[in-house]
């Protein structure tokens, strides 16, 4: 871990630990070109939050396109860059914004690698619409020379005794040892209110979808950015797995946030859901909030007599 190393405020190459309290533009500035081996990053979404000035889309894209050029310049031949999105919404009509940023990023001469669907379970209910449970996560490489190690963030077989039952191999075992490849539909609880990892921030990474792109996609000691840090949960996935981190902030309270939970990272007591931990089952786990109050124990009955 990085305990002997403190969290700075200016980009240098020899750092292992940046927070910036400002424009990331004026970040990327002093980041030299082709540095940094995996961007990652969840931008404001322009619907209004506490963080962010509503713009008119158009002028949204434009700042957009501003930052993904200076990723792009800073982004190493064998790096990649991540941009986690929702939807743009206006007078009840939903634009997904991966839709509209993926002509900006094939215009600067990127390939997109993959379009992961991360799916979760909570957040508003809608009356007009079917209510909102997935963002993407937009993965382009700069080169075909890229940097993907599979093995890393392989997750448990679904039947991991299955085995061929023709050919050359019939009888041997089918599966991967190490596991399968999580595919491009993650299932990760995001951070709401009774999230071990939750913050003051209204939309606030959980540490495990994070760290699969840092397993993934980068070597030990290289450099992981995000221009728009939040609350530093990009660098405490970043330096728990002995990667330098880096990222920008406008928001005073939130970098206090994210000076805290680097620190807490590198002393070990920060809290945070484990990867690879199964989605809370409600009715496994035998909770009784499962039980609707308005069926009676006799409907309850015949039910399972029909099960």
């Amino acid at each position: 871990m990085f305990e002997k190393y403190k969290i700075c405020d200016l980009f240098s190459l020899s750092r292992h630990i940046v927070v910036y309290p400002g424009d990331c533009l004026k970040l990327l500035q002093r980041i030299p070109d082709e540095s940094i081996q995996l961007i990652v990053t969840s931008p404001p979404y322009n619907i209004g939050k506490e963080y962010e000035k509503k713009l008119k889309l158009e002028v949204y894209l434009e700042q957009q396109t501003a930052v993904i050029r200076e990723c792009v310049r800073a982004l190493s031949p064998h790096g990649s860059i991540c941009w986690q999105v929702g939807n743009y919404v206006s007078n009840g009509s939903i634009m997904p914004l991966d839709a509209v940023l993926y002509p900006i990023f094939t215009e600067l001469g990127l390939t997109m690698r993959n379009r992961i669907i991360w799916h979760f379970e909570h957040g508003l209910h809608c009356s007009k619409r079917f209510s909102g449970r997935y963002e993407t996560v937009i993965w382009f490489t700069k080169t075909n020379d890229y940097v993907f190690k599979l093995d890393l963030v392989r997750v448990p077989q679904k039947y991991p005794g299955k085995k061929y039952f023709k050919g050359p191999k019939s009888g041997k075992y089918s599966c991967n040892p190490l596991g399968k490849n999580p595919g491009d539909l993650w299932a990760i609880p995001n951070v709401k209110s009774n999230h071990v990892e939750k913050t003051e921030h209204p939309c606030q990474f959980p540490v495990e979808l994070i760290e699969r792109f840092v397993l993934s996609m980068t070597n030990e000691d290289d450099w992981v950015f995000d221009p728009f840090l939040g609350t530093g949960t990009t660098i405490v996935a970043a330096i728990r797995h002995n990667r330098r981190g880096a990222g920008a902030e406008t928001v005073p309270k939130y970098v206090h946030i994210a000076h805290d939970r680097i620190q807490q990272e590198m002393a070990g007591t920060l809290r945070t859901r484990p990867m690879h931990k199964p989605v809370y089952d409600p009715e496994e786990a035998g909770n009784k909030l499962t039980i609707a109050p308005w069926i009676t124990k006799q409907d309850t009955a015949q039910m399972t007599l029909l099960e």
